[in-house]
């Protein structure tokens, strides 16, 4: 195989998994003010993604590593032209890392609602950034024969961007909802389940627009087959939540966005960052890819690595399989703890 295609459909992978896992963190993060009533349902929401989320973030790392290593052409272009976002997305992760460690230094009323707000707020602004980001790359950049962002810091903000932040969070709720209610026990579970019942096909109209409109612009047949599938699982996963099949739901829900992301990426290839202003400014995968040499010594490194970090992290999910139910909390002002 084309080493060049190999490490394209390796982001897209990369991108894919970042997503997928840490789009449940932040949806659970986003909905603790909307589904965690009491001090004890937050406690649970978040005793939910507590051994993961960390763990999850290590996905973007090496997604964005890898586009560095690869394709350094792709990445001196898309990082540059979409710095603000970028740097929101950075100060969203590092508040909220910051809150969940120290949320439970103290335990006070006030503390622990403060922290989770932060928490909610950093993973808000993490997907946020993050959607538009992937949504401007894919569907254009204004960009000009070298590579350089045409216009000001926020030129590069445009519908594409705005459409991409709405799809990542949309699918990142419903996402968040239904991990909870394959995780969790009691009223949370019921009112997580009750909430993607009811927005599921509301959020997934971003998601599914965004995979649309690249496969009009650029696609084939087969990813307007990927479109399709994406579109059924939809069906599906709200089908399932509504005979409470909570583990079909969420599997349908995954599929929904493997189906997409294989549509955007499918449907743009070999073209990595799209120009807004002409065609013969995009930036394709020959013209940002390293040497063969140098994707032949990553590959190699890949295959020994990534079966090790996939494997530690497929543990951590075992170890930590179960399902929760809400502790008892004291709940007077002088003695929650959460």
């Amino acid at each position: 195989m084309d080493l060049q295609i190999l490490w394209f459909a390796a982001v897209a992978v990369l991108w894919t998994g970042f997503l997928l896992l840490e789009g449940f963190d932040f949806g659970v993060a986003a909905l603790l003010p909307v589904l965690g009533r009491r001090t004890a349902d937050r406690h649970l929401m978040l005793r939910s993604i507590g051994p993961l989320w960390d763990g999850n973030e290590v996905w973007l790392i090496t997604a964005v590593g890898a586009v560095f290593a690869a394709f350094p052409g792709w990445y001196a272009t898309w990082l540059p032209t979409l710095y603000l976002p970028f740097v929101l997305v950075l100060f969203g992760l590092i508040i909220r890392a910051v809150a969940f460690e120290w949320r439970h230094s103290h335990h006070t009323e006030a503390w622990d609602a403060t922290w989770t707000r932060v928490i909610t707020a950093g993973s808000l602004i993490a997907a946020l950034g993050i959607g538009a980001a992937l949504g401007a790359t894919t569907l254009g950049l204004p960009i000009d024969a070298d590579g350089t962002r045409v216009g000001g810091a926020f030129s590069g903000l445009s519908w594409s961007a705005l459409l991409g932040a709405t799809a990542v969070l949309g699918f990142s709720l419903i996402h968040g909802a239904l991990f909870l209610a394959l995780k969790v026990d009691g009223d949370v579970r019921l009112r997580a389940r009750a909430f993607a019942l009811r927005w599921s096909p509301v959020a997934a109209l971003p998601l599914l627009a965004w995979a649309g409109i690249t496969h009009l612009r650029y696609g084939t047949p087969v990813t307007g087959v990927l479109w399709l599938v994406a579109a059924l699982a939809v069906v599906v996963a709200w089908a399932r939540i509504r005979l409470d099949r909570e583990g079909s739901a969420f599997a349908a829900w995954a599929v929904l966005l493997v189906a997409s992301a294989a549509t955007i990426f499918g449907a743009a290839y070999p073209v990595v960052v799209p120009s807004t202003i002409d065609v013969a400014f995009d930036v394709t995968v020959a013209d940002a890819s390293v040497s063969d040499y140098t994707l032949t010594v990553m590959t190699w490194a890949a295959g020994v690595g990534l079966p090790v970090v996939l494997g530690y992290q497929a543990w951590t999910y075992w170890v930590f399989r179960k399902r929760l139910t809400a502790e008892p909390v004291h709940e007077q002002v002088t003695g929650a703890h959460a």
